[in-house]
């Protein structure tokens, strides 16, 4: 193939598998209605403005300086358009003037600081493979999740924490499956690794500080392997510059040949393509979408934010690897769509996925790393010239490795992910990550020689299709349960 202009359907992060129809038929032209014309007027007079998401995240941002430590986290409430910021204790001039401003000003018990000391507490006491948290806003608590890998002590464990943080502070539930990462393809691209095939997910194009062409993906996939091809066994064409995990999750990928066209554009499957015009921060309770080449477009909305995801180390039995700073849906992904685009209806990038719980079938949650963080840290901007870290309103607070209470140090297991569950083995969902006595293979490769370490306890391993044919767009690859 020629590597002037990738085709389209690679350079538009296109996707193979099926789109979903029911969150296809929601990307429409001018879905998203316009501001009520009495918003400023409404403003003026101290009552809530009717907005788009992505206003609410930039007025988020604004309030957030405006407030400072009375800011207790927001939301955006899909149903009335309107975003509603927490507060505690606020002067009630400042208060005056975060509803002039056009938001829902709602009184809380617990502070911005006591809900990061209570994310802190659990880094200390409960970093246990198979664990997450997240504010949610909605409750004002810190919502902490356990796959089905957390059992016995372990949950005994996680429980007395929870428990000791108060009950107004935190809630503690069980999610479907285990926490891995979700290696294999969106835009599908290959590359080699040690123990077989890795397969990931093209995220966004971009262009690099330096004004080459390249693309964001997921950490885990760069760390995997620092080739990459658009075709199974084909010829790399992009090569890792940067890769980030554990603590992000994050890869900046750069196109070999400097006169590759990447358009930033997505691929949403059934004909629609949504163009991606500028990177934004997430905020809980807007709609989001997913793109993979495994399950094709599905849609949610964002549940947390600045969630910490403790994954079972790949390199260090036992050991975790945890990833901070992460957005939280309840969109499912599977096995394949790693490193896939996250966007919304109106062409704002996202997040890139990175794992979680659960599968498209029975339902699930999913994690992204922000895009916003990905663009401050690589110094790359969307698309031609498109926006920038810099640009984006309350970047800041979405960058860096995460928890304000977490640092990179802190992380175990902060080795190389070219082994493991992210290279190989099973692609069943039901596969434990916390499985890490031995070794396993997965096949599914068509030369047949797609070995990998796998589920790593030997008993997830198996097929990926006995047909050769592979998952989602029609290449076969190992996927792995990571």
């Amino acid at each position: 193939m020629s590597h002037k202009r990738m085709p389209k359907r690679k350079a538009a992060i296109a996707v193979g598998g099926v789109a979903a129809l029911g969150a296809a038929a929601l990307l429409l032209p001018n879905a998203n209605a316009s501001q009520d014309k009495n918003d400023d007027a409404a403003g003026a007079a101290g009552t809530a403005k009717t907005m788009k998401a992505s206003d609410a995240s930039g007025l988020a941002a604004q309030l957030q300086k405006l407030l400072g430590d009375a800011v207790a986290g927001s939301y955006y409430d899909s149903g009335k358009k309107q975003l509603v910021v927490n507060v505690v204790n606020g002067d009630s001039n400042v208060l005056a003037q975060a509803k002039k401003a056009g938001a829902v000003v709602r009184q809380v018990e617990n502070s911005a600081a006591e809900l990061k000391a209570a994310a802190h507490t659990l880094k200390s006491k409960a970093t246990i493979p198979g664990t997450a948290w997240a504010v949610d806003p909605r409750t004002d608590k810190v919502v902490v999740s356990a796959d089905s890998s957390v059992t016995g002590a372990k949950w005994d464990r996680l429980q007395s924490t929870v428990r000791g943080l108060g009950s107004g502070m935190a809630t503690l539930k069980k999610s479907a499956g285990s926490f891995k990462t979700f290696v294999s393809g969106g835009d599908a691209i290959f590359a080699q690794a040690q123990g077989g095939n890795v397969r990931c997910s093209l995220g966004f194009n971009v262009k690099a500080s330096d004004g080459s062409p390249a693309f964001l993906t997921a950490g885990h996939c760069g760390v995997a392997a620092k080739d990459w091809s658009d075709s199974q066994n084909g010829q790399p064409v992009a090569t890792v510059d940067q890769a980030k995990f554990p603590g992000n999750d994050f890869s900046l990928v750069k196109y070999n040949d400097a006169t590759t066209q990447a358009p930033s554009e997505v691929n949403a499957g059934n004909g629609q393509t949504v163009q991606i015009t500028q990177a934004q921060d997430a905020t809980v309770g807007e709609t989001v979408f997913r793109m993979g080449s495994t399950t094709g477009l599905h849609n949610g909305q964002v549940t947390g934010l600045d969630a910490t995801v403790n994954f079972q180390s790949e390199t260090n039995p036992g050991g975790v690897d945890t990833v901070n700073g992460l957005i939280q849906t309840n969109v499912c992904a599977e096995p394949g769509d790693s490193g896939g685009s996250l966007f919304t209806q109106d062409g704002g990038a996202v997040g890139l996925t990175s794992g979680g719980s659960g599968d498209c079938t029975s339902g699930g949650e999913t994690f992204f790393q922000p895009v916003t963080a990905a663009l401050q840290a690589t110094g790359a901007t969307l698309g031609d010239g498109g926006n920038g870290a810099g640009g984006q309103a309350g970047a800041g607070d979405q960058s860096g490795s995460a928890d304000p209470s977490a640092s990179a140090g802190d992380q175990s297991g902060a080795g190389d992910q070219a082994g493991g569950n992210q290279i190989g083995g099973t692609a069943d969902p039901s596969a434990s990550a916390g499985d890490q006595s031995g070794t396993g293979t997965g096949t599914g490769d068509q030369s047949g020689a797609g070995a990998g370490t796998g589920d790593q306890s030997g008993a997830g391993a198996g097929t990926d299709d006995p047909s050769g044919a592979g998952t989602g767009d029609g290449s076969s690859s190992v996927t792995g349960t990571n």
